[in-house]
């Protein structure tokens, strides 16, 4: 817990929501941490020029981050205040070893982390959502092994029916070939789990914007430059839907922090008329 020097804060803004962070906790992230009592918050990291994955590589959120201990730790405290962590079935892919566990990007503060969840009356670990319109899914990746939720299709669901076993389920949410991620969300709500955590990749985190389902957002910005040739693809922070020119969705900055060259940024996300 000693080796890492604690985040700076530059600004927050006033009357934010604050936990009762254990101390080593709050030492580390530079006061307090807080979310509302109902919300959707995300976590991305990206590059200086707004890469934040590359579908091709394992783990891109490592490459991106420059593998900032600081980010871990962030990524650690945002699992933990949360009831459920959504990702889409691209990131199960990319991230093969992935279980969403508390204690998985920052062990150092496993014992803390815990005390933060039970401060907050949650259990042991946050249930995992992977959304997936297909079913595509292997049921050997150590989140579905522990149990996890596949949000899904008829068409997705008819084809886990034989290959997912307890204690992972398959919902379906929405009709048609898609999941429509309003009411995966409303399921989610319903089944007790208030805070949700996305760390789905920019395909379904434009999906959650595009929804008007995003109340936060927490920015982890590298020093790094990745680049693009058009040889390999790389994706920007929000994929697959057009929001500028004809809809606006601004984030008011609610907090800066720094470590290092990383500076790590938290909005609240909404849409407003263009001034």
């Amino acid at each position: 817990m000693n080796a890492l020097e604690p985040l700076a804060v530059v600004y927050e803004r006033d009357g934010l929501p604050r936990f009762e962070l254990p101390e080593p906790l709050r030492r580390l992230y530079g006061g307090d941490l807080g979310l509302p009592e109902r919300c959707l918050f995300a976590n991305f990291v990206s590059t200086i020029d707004g890469v934040a994955a590359i579908p091709s590589l394992r783990r891109s959120n490592r490459l991106i981050s420059d593998s900032s201990t600081a980010d871990q730790l962030v990524m650690a405290l945002l699992r933990a205040s949360a009831d459920a962590v959504l990702v889409g079935s691209g990131t199960l892919v990319g991230s093969p070893e992935a279980r969403w566990r508390v204690d998985g990007p920052y062990p150092d503060a496993a014992a803390e982390l815990v005390e933060l969840r039970r401060t907050l009356g949650r259990p042991g670990q946050p249930e995992v959502a992977i959304v997936s319109a297909s079913g595509s899914v292997d049921p050997a990746h150590p989140a579905i092994r522990d149990g996890a939720l596949v949000l899904t299709t008829e068409p997705g669901a008819d084809k886990l029916v034989d290959r997912l076993h307890d204690p992972s389920q398959a919902i379906v949410v929405g009709g048609g070939q898609e999941v429509d991620v309003g009411d995966a969300v409303a399921f989610l709500h319903e089944r007790g789990h208030r805070r949700i955590l996305s760390e789905g990749g920019p395909t379904l985190f434009g999906s959650l914007v595009a929804a008007g389902l995003v109340d936060e957002l927490f920015l982890t910005v590298s020093p790094l430059l990745a680049g693009r040739s058009g040889l390999e693809a790389k994706l920007s922070l929000v994929e697959n839907v057009d929001l500028l020119p004809d809809r606006r969705v601004a984030g008011r900055l609610l907090s800066i922090r720094t470590h290092g060259d990383h500076l790590f940024l938290r909005y609240r996300l909404g849409e407003a008329p263009a001034s």
